[in-house]
């Protein structure tokens, strides 16, 4: 039974949102196009993708925003003609960076641009970080919040220091902001607040949103039109786009508005996991609607685990295991969305109480 069917099977489902089967969501979908009379786009063309990415960009303080199939191709992109405009192709990444951990060195076989790893793999950046670099950078990439490390964010003052050094020094400064709109409640600062001196942004249609797939990269007019080219180029011009459009754009209002409420939830969470010392959370306090947690067990054993809690009591706790640092633990995410929100709180206790016991029970390895 794959993972999706074992979850499907569950009535109490920790990470993220409900996913729909595709007869709902379509239908869902066919519902909305209906009411706002929405026609396909040809390759971008058309009222539904022109609009959305107009909104999108104002909404985050950009002159203009384009579609992309994934943010893999985006930011590689993105990152490379910044590095043609500045004239250094040296990018300055974080150890944890996307692009250096799912990306199959992209950068790298397709000669886009040079990567020079920054900072401290546990610690978000600091202004300090990127000012000891000696080389004359043409880019930097900035991941806000940092998933990788928990959620975490870079202080609001180191970050505010980091953009004012990439505007004295001639740095374009791009975000990973795949979960940007998660870091908005963190720092308690809209998300125009946040990408406010960025040259460009990338932002996901389907993490926090819920969508399909697909992402919207923002920056000035001429910028990104170039990116559009270089898009089409390497096999990014879908003919309609308008499938990952209508999947964000009609729970687009109702994401943003409940991104408080993960966040407030979150936090709660957090203090309810004080009480199972054997589950240690990253990080020491929540800065988004997400949370990592370090467990007590190899990664194989966390997933045995996980299914074991799935098939005979109809719980799911994460999605995904990664090997830990130390011999026989492991790490787990749990993205607080729609399904930890609607749960009630002696569920969320009922299932973590089943979950540290089992892991107790399963021992070392």
């Amino acid at each position: 039974m794959s993972d999706t069917e074992l979850q499907r099977r569950c009535h109490t489902v920790f990470p993220g949102h409900r996913q729909r089967r595709p007869a709902e969501l379509f239908a869902a979908m066919a519902a909305w196009c209906e009411r706002h009379d929405v026609d396909h786009d040809v390759y971008g063309n058309g009222a539904l993708v022109q609009e959305f990415e107009a909104r999108v960009a104002a909404l985050l303080g950009f002159e203009a925003a384009v579609f992309c199939i994934s943010g893999t191709m985006a930011q590689v992109t993105a990152l490379r003609l910044a590095c043609e405009d500045r004239g250094s192709r040296l990018v300055a990444l974080h150890p944890t960076s996307h692009i250096f951990g799912h990306e199959r060195s992209n950068f790298q076989m397709l000669d886009h641009f040079q990567a020079l790893s920054v900072g401290d793999r546990y610690r978000p950046w600091t202004h300090a970080d990127l000012a000891a670099v000696p080389d004359r950078l043409g880019a930097v990439k900035l991941e806000i919040p940092m998933r990788e490390i928990g959620g975490q964010l870079i202080d609001w003052d180191e970050l505010e220091a980091i953009k004012r050094h990439c505007r004295t020094q001639g740095i374009h400064l791009h975000m990973d902001g795949a979960r940007l709109w998660e870091a908005a409640a963190g720092y308690g600062r809209d998300a125009a607040a946040i990408a406010a001196g960025f040259d460009s942004v990338y932002v996901s249609l389907y993490k926090g949103i819920g969508g399909l797939g697909g992402a919207m990269l923002l920056g000035s007019r001429a910028f990104v039109d170039r990116c559009a080219e270089w898009f089409r180029r390497q096999g990014g011009n879908v003919i309609h786009r308008s499938p990952y459009i209508v999947a964000a754009a009609m729970q687009f209002d109702e994401r943003l508005a409940a991104m408080p409420a993960y966040f407030a939830r979150t936090q709660w969470l957090f203090e309810v996991l004080r009480g199972y010392p054997q589950l240690r959370v990253n990080p020491a306090a929540p800065q988004a609607n997400m949370l990592h947690l370090h467990l007590p067990a190899s990664r194989e054993r966390a997933l045995a685990v996980r299914d074991v809690l799935a098939r005979e009591h109809g719980v799911w706790m994460f999605n995904r295991a990664a090997h830990g640092a130390l011999l026989d633990t492991s790490v787990v995410e749990i993205y607080v969305g729609d399904n930890l929100l609607a749960l009630p709180d002696d569920a969320v206790r009922a299932a973590l109480d089943r979950f540290a016991l089992a892991l107790a029970d399963s021992g070392p390895g």
